[in-house]
């Protein structure tokens, strides 16, 4: 149901709401928001709340600094934990205009509405179920996060043993009472890990609502005194954390990944957009996996999938199938993480995808064996490549790819690669504990 100024209006009444959120997300993926008392609501509505745009990260010039928020009404939702203290607040999901009325072009929402209408040119509505995976710490006395963590639990362990199922039983409390239809929530691998999956939806929403569910999940746990990180990979030599999508293409309602005669019982549309995606793959890691922390998790021996290869069953390739077909046919891309933009990152999934379907990329058979038993040679001969082993191999790769390149457009594609060079300067450059360790005692 699409919600009105009308229903937004009467829900603030009912509700005496007194804050709202106008939020939106930087180049980097990062939240930022505009609060407003509820006096300039309307005016919040009518898409003229301005902001200085040169302060954000990858925006603007300084001169060209002056930017509105157009709230897209439909994300609207009060912010459930606020109710209690007085000072009810709600948010609303943004897009950033520059201030002559047009789309901005560093707005990574805009971004993906762009991939959204190419695909609609096409007949084609992409719709994406993701997996978030995060940990949950300590605090110290100050309050600082430690990587210290809150339980000894495994998969799908219980209380007492999972002393964060507190903290995850009122996240997804507080995703419910904000309209998510949450699907499971358990314990994952790693000790203080957790997985909290909601139903898919279109690009768009599936991409605002990971951005609310990071913001819930970080609210939720300072209450239990706990600190989550969608760091990939903040402890090592356990499972690092991912965030698979489910990815699947309807046009006119029904699901064209899915032909009940053909092998597999996938399309040739299917096999397209996963041609597309392996092509792709090392180019857009560069978005999917965007921290140089990303590629700690990406390596073999954790369940990472670092192998460009698709199968029905295998869970070692990049890219897998479920085994459900008819209207629930779908891919599941298992290499982003949830430091991604989602917004970035679903763009440029969909514009790899539409390129193995305007291109006919055919992918090699799938694959059925362990890859990650497999010897180099074994890989080789299968044709199995890998994904970039650092994020600055990440960005050679992403600087070689038109498509992905064209899916973020100038802008955006400048200013994030200028970004991550400097970021994987500091850390080449760094002088690290292991190195003091290993060297400074010897030489």
């Amino acid at each position: 149901m699409k919600i009105t100024r009308e229903m937004i209006l009467q829900q603030v009444k009912e509700n005496q709401v007194r804050f709202i959120m106008l939020e939106f997300t930087d180049v980097q993926g990062i939240t930022k928001n505009v609060a407003i008392p509820i006096d300039q609501l309307e005016t919040a509505l009518d898409g003229k709340i301005m902001f200085d745009g040169s302060s954000i990260e990858g925006f603007t010039r300084i001169q060209e600094s002056d930017m509105s928020l157009r709230p897209d009404f439909d994300t609207f939702t009060i912010l459930p934990w606020t109710i209690a203290n007085g000072g009810t607040s709600a948010r609303i999901i943004c897009d950033v205009y520059t201030y002559d009325g047009k789309p901005f072009a560093g707005c990574p929402r805009g971004i993906l509405k762009k991939a959204i209408a190419e695909a609609a040119a096409r007949g084609y509505s992409m719709y994406a179920g993701p997996e978030p995976e995060f940990f949950l710490f300590r605090r110290d006395a100050q309050g600082n996060p430690t990587t210290i963590t809150s339980d000894r639990a495994g998969y799908f362990d219980l209380a007492p043993i999972d002393i964060g199922e507190d903290a995850r039983r009122d996240m997804v409390l507080a995703l419910q009472k904000m309209g998510f239809e949450v699907e499971a929530a358990h314990h994952e691998v790693a000790p203080g890990q957790h997985e909290i999956d909601f139903r898919y939806a279109d690009a768009l929403r599936t991409a605002d609502n990971v951005v609310t569910f990071r913001f819930v999940v970080k609210t939720i746990a300072a209450q239990h005194n706990l600190h989550a990180t969608f760091m990939p990979k903040p402890i090592y030599g356990v499972c690092g954390s991912g965030m698979h999508i489910n990815l699947s293409l309807f046009r006119n309602g029904a699901n064209v990944f899915y032909d009940p005669e053909a092998k597999y019982r996938l399309s040739d549309t299917a096999l397209y957009f996963i041609g597309g995606l392996m092509k792709h793959a090392r180019a857009y890691a560069a978005i999917t996996n965007p921290l140089i922390n990303s590629y700690k998790r990406l390596v073999p021996g954790y369940e990472a999938p670092v192998y460009i290869a698709w199968s029905e069953r295998n869970r070692s390739p990049l890219i897998r199938v479920p085994s459900v077909r008819g209207d629930g046919t779908r891919i599941e891309l298992r290499n982003p993480d949830p430091a991604c933009n989602p917004y970035l990152a679903l763009a440029v999934i969909l514009k790899a995808g539409l390129d193995g379907i305007d291109n006919k990329i055919l992918p090699p058979d799938p694959v059925s064996e362990n890859i990650y038993i497999m010897s180099e040679s074994e890989r080789e001969f299968y044709n199995i490549p890998s994904l970039p082993g650092s994020l600055a191999e990440a960005l050679a790769e992403l600087e070689k790819d038109p498509v992905i390149r064209d899916a973020l457009g100038t802008h955006i594609y400048e200013y994030f690669i200028r970004a991550k060079r400097a970021e994987w300067d500091s850390y080449r450059t760094a002088v690290h504990d292991w190195e003091l360790e290993q060297y400074l005692s010897i030489f």
